[in-house]
């Protein structure tokens, strides 16, 4: 386990001192040296499992920005970005000091950005030991023994506080607070440590955008030779993980983007797979990397007795959890960046067996589908699900945006035109019935469209127009009987399929009603419609 610094307490750091610009400070040498002795035990064990009961994933509830005069005219305020006064995060900045402060702590100075011209130096500094490793593993670290740069956002995680809700203007004793005019993130009352990774990305949200970059929530790869880049969006559950982390393909990231004018780039240097029902078999490459001495795995149940990990139990949560350094993977672009896309795929697992297995959509169709970030819960995912209901994450990230939706999509779409990337609306979900009548595609067929896609032989195809959807729907793709790309005819009741069309088409129109006054209307027509 990395060691904490011989002097204990937050003093060292400046952290008693509101003034101090504590950021500024260099990591101990005696630090780097644990780090080193770390690093170099990395493939002589099995992997580090915690629980972080009671939260097994995050809390986006609990999640607050200091409402300042730079940012009030920019933060998408609402549910997402909760307003905070400035007066009560320093009261909580002040107890999370005084409750660290005499304890040993653990820091990390890290990196989010692959792109040296975008790339944030950062500070991790955590209650518990697992939290450290955690964030070593996720963000890019620097170079063993060479300098690290002066932070420029903090983040400060102590999972045992509990703050007073009342004191500090909060919705419970849990808290993630984002501080931008100090540069500082406060996060307590949760050792769930995907908080960590997230409050940075939405950090990254609010600042690249606004010197051109596009921030996104998706994974990437690209050709071993270097070009035929890919973006994958998609919700949890819908297979961005496991798509894009293939053996004929060189993985870029698996989760966090941005998108410059040179290319695109991978904020993180690690991965944060979702470990529930993986295999050797479909998913070879990150089962591997789940089993290695250094990841961390959260709320995957191991056995007292053999030690095996036991990765098809939702006993805990679905939401079971792998953090791993991307390097762990065997195919993978260390250097994180790449060119620009030539094909940007969004995916969604359609529970009410609606979408086709996969279409091709109009740049109005992408700033549609993008905005509504579409995929659905079948039940076992949540408590209280017990039949499909839709879920619509503006973006494919909508808890980690910061600025409003339209500026992500408006970014989107000028990218797309101005680089010529093609969409593909890939469905991973149900077909021939819904959810329980149903049965889930196959992922080696979804595998051969992205192929197909990627590969460029859909240029050539012929393609049909879904008599609701107004998708371009291929009639043919290498590998894929024609009958499962369209989905109307895998039903055994074509009538019932027609009802379930019309009824997701009134979910989508419902949810977006909140961007018609924000967007063309080419965009507001390009959605599914009631016959």
């Amino acid at each position: 386990m990395v060691q904490t610094p011989t002097r204990t307490g937050l003093e060292q750091y400046g952290i008693d001192n509101p003034a101090n610009a504590y950021w500024n400070l260099p990591v101990p040498a005696l630090y780097e040296a644990a780090v080193q002795r770390h690093e170099a035990l990395i493939a002589q064990g099995g992997p580090l499992v915690v629980k972080t009961a009671p939260y097994t994933g995050r809390s986006p509830k609990d999640k607050f920005v200091v409402q300042e005069r730079e940012n009030q005219d920019h933060i998408w305020w609402g549910p997402v970005n909760q307003p905070i006064s400035d007066e009560h995060f320093q009261a909580l900045r002040h107890q999370v000091g005084q409750y660290l402060d005499g304890k040993d702590i653990f820091v990390q100075d890290l990196y989010a950005g692959a792109d040296r011209r975008f790339r944030m130096p950062i500070r991790v500094i955590s209650e518990l030991p697992y939290h450290s490793l955690f964030s070593r593993n996720m963000f890019i670290r620097p170079a063993l023994g060479g300098p690290t740069d002066s932070p420029q956002f903090t983040v400060m995680a102590a999972p045992s506080f509990q703050a007073e809700p009342e004191r500090f203007g909060l919705r419970t004793g849990t808290f993630i607070v984002l501080n931008f005019a100090e540069r500082l993130i406060l996060i307590g009352g949760t050792s769930y440590a995907g908080e960590i990774k997230k409050s940075i990305f939405s950090v990254l949200n609010y600042l690249l955008p606004l010197r051109g970059v596009l921030s996104m929530h998706c994974s990437a790869n690209r050709s071993p030779e270097g070009g035929n880049v890919a973006l994958f969006f998609g919700l949890s559950g819908t297979g961005k993980t496991s798509l894009s982390t293939v053996q004929h393909r060189v993985l870029i990231g698996d989760d966090e983007h941005g998108w410059s004018d040179d290319g695109i780039f991978n904020f993180e240097g690690g991965s944060y797979a979702k470990t529930i029902r993986i295999s050797a078999k479909a998913e070879p490459e990150i089962f591997h990397a789940v089993h290695r001495f250094g990841t961390v795995l959260e709320n995957v149940l191991i056995d007292p007795e053999t030690r095996m990990l036991d990765l098809d139990s939702q006993e805990l949560t679905e939401n079971t959890r792998a953090a791993y350094p991307i390097d762990f993977l065997p195919n993978v672009d260390v250097g994180g960046c790449a060119g620009h896309p030539e094909n940007v795929i969004f995916l969604t697992a359609d529970a009410f067996g609606v979408l086709p297995p996969i279409a091709r959509l109009s740049h109005d169709q992408a700033a549609y589908y993008f905005l509504s970030g579409y995929t659905a819960k079948v039940a076992g995912t949540e408590r209280g699900v017990s039949e499909p209901q839709p879920n619509f994450s503006t973006c494919f990230g909508s808890p980690f945006l910061t600025l409003p939706p339209q500026t992500y999509a408006q970014m989107l779409v000028e990218r797309l035109k101005k680089h010529g990337s093609t969409v593909w609306l890939i469905n991973t979900g149900w077909t021939g019935g819904p959810y329980g009548s149903g049965h889930r595609i196959d992922i080696d067929l979804t595998r051969a469209m992205v192929n197909a896609a990627l590969g460029g032989s859909l240029a050539g195809t012929t393609y049909r127009l879904g008599s609701r959807s107004g998708l371009e729907i291929p009639e043919h793709v290498a590998g894929v009987p024609d009958a499962v790309l369209d989905q109307r005819a895998t039903w055994p009741d074509a009538a019932a399929y027609d009802r379930q069309a019309d009824t997701l088409a009134r979910l989508f129109r419902e949810n977006f009603r909140q961007f018609e006054d924000v967007v063309p209307a080419g965009v507001v027509a390009a959605g599914p419609h009631v016959d």
